[in-house]
């Protein structure tokens, strides 16, 4: 687990992968980052309470450091992540271990089940869950078993992540989904399956949820610049939206029925989002527009505006 001011969070989603139904032996490391918290103490206690729980220390506080960190301090043949905000089900690790032995896959996972409290939160649920908000990622929107770019999570074998190197320490974000690609070109499988349903708490401002997609689009633009030719459609949509909508407002100031272009966007952001959250209160389904617009938007800005020093460094066509 990589662990960042996470006091509210991470004493249940610990006991719930202790309280997993896996037969064999089990450990949890706590990759700590600088938190602000209480999640230091929360994480001490913890340990001190089950001899399952260690942890690491985490300096810098990035994602994949804190990932590499915890791999390196574990033993088994089996690494799974697991967020301190995620709440996976009893049975998510003895499905996941079935999954990676029936399909020779080297890493599996499953579905970000996005549920909210407030509105807010289930209104961002509802185009997290839908291709009209994410595009049709199936860990996002579900779908059948089969082989994937990538997955929530994972599951992996020890020696996939040994055989690439583990998570790239350069990518702050996006560093699953560019690890996945590795193992996929080294001759692995990545794997998804609908059996493994993780719940997922979605951001609670559209400020915090805007900067979160803001940073998905500039770290994918990286990753699209050490991976040429993996930025396929669903990648290049938003920051195509972005460009085409801001220039036909701009052409409409001087030709009006380009402003047909904003217009359409923003009555299809409508109607899509109040169709897609049918059976949602009324105080949730009119936030739904809302969210799905601060999806594009910042996503799209950010890939667009993905500076070009965040790529110094990386080899092969960056």
């Amino acid at each position: 687990m990589p662990v960042l001011n996470e006091e509210r969070h991470l004493a249940d989603s610990v006991r719930m992968v202790l309280g997993q139904d896996w037969p064999g032996e089990l450990e949890v490391v706590l990759a700590l980052g600088p938190s602000h918290d209480r999640t230091d103490a929360v994480a001490a206690d913890l340990a001190a309470a089950d001899p399952r729980v260690r942890t690491v220390p985490n300096p810098s506080g990035r994602t994949p450091d804190a990932l590499n960190a915890a791999i390196g301090a574990s033993t088994g043949d089996i690494v799974a992540r697991v967020d301190a905000h995620a709440e996976i089900p009893v049975d998510y690790l003895s499905r996941a271990v079935a999954a990676l032995e029936g399909t020779g896959a080297d890493n599996v996972g499953g579905i970000m089940d996005a549920v909210g409290v407030s509105p807010l939160e289930r209104a961002i649920a509802c185009a997290m869950k839908s291709p009209l908000g994410v595009g049709g990622a199936r860990f996002h929107t579900g779908g059948g078993a089969g082989e994937a770019d990538t997955v929530y999570l994972g599951v992996f074998r020890r020696s996939a992540l040994e055989r690439v190197g583990g998570y790239d320490p350069h990518f702050e974000r996006a560093q699953d989904w560019e690890m996945n690609h590795r193992i996929r070109e080294s001759g692995g499988r990545v794997w998804f399956t609908p059996d493994l349903v993780v719940t997922y708490r979605p951001r609670s401002t559209l400020g915090r949820l805007a900067d979160q997609y803001f940073n998905y689009g500039r770290w994918r633009r990286v990753v699209a610049r050490r991976h040429p030719g993996t930025a396929n459609a669903r990648y290049l949509a938003p920051p195509t939206m972005v460009v085409g909508t801001l220039a036909a407002t701009a052409l409409g100031l001087a030709w009006r029925p380009a402003l047909l272009v904003p217009t359409g966007y923003a009555a299809a952001v409508t109607a899509g989002g109040w169709l897609i959250s049918k059976g949602e209160d009324p105080a949730v389904r009119v936030r739904v527009p809302a969210a799905i617009a601060t999806m594009h938007w910042s996503w799209g800005v950010g890939f667009l505006t993905s500076p070009s020093h965040l790529s110094q460094g990386l080899p092969d066509g960056a």
